[in-house]
């Protein structure tokens, strides 16, 4: 049987909205304050702020005939991670995995409120490091979640394997 334990879902819960919160205001800023197609300069060309609609995958990736998987992507992981929580019981891979979905639900408002339309929504990507693919505040959070889980699953394994040897 599966493990249950509640003790992480608040906690969770807490970082996937402030991440889609924090996503969303920093958009709404640069929507605000930047034209499209003309670069912002903050350290000279190697970091600027770009405003560009994305229809496809984080950092500028894939195309306008995709959007409806990575919506449909995104909103079932987000699901998921919503419907495990109750089951995850490492507290890193719980960090891990919430800025994924926090992430994950950033870029998916994007796609079911903006332009062109519902379920086809362009993301709103803005942050450009050096020669690098445009990006987000989400993006980024999906990136280093990925890092953190990755990382607290291997440290779990080691634990487990450590435990498993002192019985």
């Amino acid at each position: 049987m599966v493990q249950v334990s509640k003790r992480y879902v608040g906690m969770m819960a807490a970082i996937i909205a402030a991440i889609a919160v924090l996503d969303q205001a920093t958009k709404a800023l640069m929507l605000s304050i930047l034209t499209p197609g003309e670069p912002l300069s903050v350290i000279g060309d190697w970091f600027r702020f770009y405003l560009l609609f994305n229809p496809g995958a984080a950092f500028s990736m894939g195309g306008d005939g995709s959007t409806w998987l990575f919506t449909t992507i995104q909103l079932v992981f987000v699901v998921g991670v919503a419907i495990a929580a109750p089951r995850i019981t490492d507290r890193g891979q719980a960090v891990g995995l919430a800025m994924i979905a926090g992430g994950a639900l950033g870029n998916l408002i994007d796609r079911l409120f903006r332009e062109p339309g519902f379920w086809f929504g362009h993301v709103v990507d803005f942050i450009s490091v050096g020669d690098f693919a445009i990006f987000n505040v989400a993006d980024a959070f999906i990136t280093v979640g990925v890092v953190v889980f990755i990382l607290a699953m291997f440290l779990s394994d080691r634990k487990e394997a450590a435990r498993a040897r002192k019985s």
